[in-house]
């Protein structure tokens, strides 16, 4: 199916590594002009030749989510590399791993500006031009943890599911301009972060990193982690315009675990 995305354009946050490159390649191999935003040059620099090596277009940006005058300047980049974007994918790295009661107020502000005021910024940046052209797509990378909290990662529970409400009240203020507003709710992925967790888990527990990962995929009903290729056709469709009576939603591509 053509998904009429050609010559379109989109910044993809955490573009580098992840669910956030498997959305940019599927972006690229569908014409979208694509511009990658990271920390890490290196890896950008990586991302960015794969993606052209496969005849897809693509530039980066390095900035750190964490501080919110970086991504001003950021915003000014983006513009100069791809122009202003038509879609912009909200995909922040997740936030070290602690439990409700492990109160750190520094630790909360930062990822609050990370995770939420960062993504809001560039949205306040990007949304009016997608309105003046009656098209747009936002999409919020999110997680299952808004639905049913991960015990010991309530920072990542608490602050994506602010996230999911303000994309919620925006997606109905914006409809009618011709910008959607969707959070997709990945489940248990094979990716770098995944494998991190694992082997703080490992250490943890005392637990093999083999037996924690049959675990995991025997409570998944199709048995087996899911692969950034399939997360990035599922963000592909929505981002297109034969997705343009889809907004305001929350989508789990989870291999059916969430059972509400």
């Amino acid at each position: 199916m053509d998904l009429q995305l050609e010559n379109r354009s989109a910044l993809v946050c955490g573009g580098s590594s992840g669910l956030g490159f498997g959305v940019a390649e599927a972006l690229a191999r569908e014409g979208v002009r694509v511009c990658l935003l990271a920390r890490n040059l290196s890896k950008l620099d990586l991302a960015v030749e794969r993606i052209r090596r496969n005849g897809g277009e693509a530039q980066a940006v390095a900035v750190d989510l964490n501080d919110l005058g970086a991504v001003d300047m950021a915003i000014e980049q983006v513009v100069a590399a791809i122009g202003a974007p038509d879609i912009l994918v909200a995909n922040n790295g997740g936030p070290p791993p602690i439990n409700a009661v492990d109160f750190d107020p520094s630790l909360w502000h930062r990822q609050l500006d990370a995770m939420l005021l960062s993504t809001m910024a560039l949205v306040n940046a990007f949304l009016p031009g997608m309105r003046q052209r009656r098209f747009g797509r936002i999409l919020m990378i999110s997680s299952t943890s808004v639905v049913e909290p991960i015990p010991g990662l309530v920072l990542s529970s608490a602050l994506r599911g602010a996230l999911a409400n303000w994309a919620k009240s925006l997606s109905a203020e914006v409809a009618a301009d011709g910008v959607t507003v969707n959070t997709l709710m990945p489940g248990s992925f094979w990716t770098e972060r995944t494998e991190t967790l694992l082997l703080r888990a490992a250490e943890r527990s005392g637990t093999p990193v083999s037996s924690l990962m049959a675990k995991e995929q025997a409570a998944i009903p199709v048995g087996r982690y899911g692969a950034a290729e399939e997360f990035g056709a599922m963000a592909a469709f929505l981002a297109s315009p034969r997705a343009s009576y889809v907004t305001g939603v929350l989508i789990p591509v989870d291999g059916g675990v969430l059972k509400g």
